[in-house]
């Protein structure tokens, strides 16, 4: 079965390195497009998911952002299981700073480059090992500025309230990027961060074998 990945925002298929998939199941990259002028989550994940060959049973994994696209994506085309790491299946679970944010246009008015240089420097107080860090370090730097403006300005815009059934969702306790008070995940990892993805990949590994062997068929 085709497991499609779902990165997070100034991040690439790299932040899921340590994802090992159970004999039977193929790892496929979403890798990002470009998108329209002002163009909606809503609208920016039904193009991505033209890439996905919906003629075959599949699950879809989505990471922080890429949760939430494939929360959209899970809409129209109906994936076996729709999986989210780190991430929110609506709007209402983000946290009150993300509301702040729209209603200040503080995404327009901070310099996108600022943006990835305070990414880069959070990543050097998280959980990950050294060599992730110094990795995560590299794929920000290779992100599209432009892009992460736009990513942000197409969260705090997004508003959805229907939840994917079947839903997986795994958040860490100490996620400070999307606070686990805000949302209901279906599974907890303690002492895991945002980027649980690289930290935490042995527990996150185990839950999915459980899971994605369920729905094999």
């Amino acid at each position: 079965m085709n497991v499609y990945f779902i990165s997070g925002l100034a991040a690439d298929s790299r932040v899921f390195k340590h994802i090992i998939l159970p004999e039977g199941f193929k790892k496929i990259h979403l890798e990002w497009i470009k998108p329209l002028k002002n163009e909606s989550l809503e609208s920016y994940a039904l193009r991505l998911a033209e890439k996905i060959d919906s003629s075959k049973k599949f699950a879809l994994v989505g990471l922080s952002m890429g949760g939430m696209i494939a929360v959209e994506i899970a809409k129209k085309y109906k994936p076996v299981i729709t999986i989210l790491l780190s991430s929110v299946p609506s709007h209402k679970h983000l946290p009150g700073r993300f509301r702040l944010a729209y209603y200040t246009r503080l995404h327009k008015i901070v310099p996108a480059s600022f943006l990835k240089s305070a990414s880069i420097l959070k990543r050097f107080f998280s959980n990950e090992d050294a060599q992730d860090k110094l990795l995560m370090k590299q794929v920000i730097k290779d992100s599209d500025a432009t892009f992460i403006r736009w990513g942000m300005g197409a969260i705090l815009q997004w508003r959805n309230d229907d939840i994917p059934d079947p839903l997986l969702h795994i958040h860490g306790t100490d996620d400070l990027i999307l606070p686990i008070s805000k949302t209901r995940p279906s599974h907890i990892i303690p002492k895991a961060g945002h980027l649980m993805v690289m930290s935490k990949a042995k527990e996150l590994n185990e839950i999915l074998e459980k899971y994605l062997l369920n729905y094999k068929g």
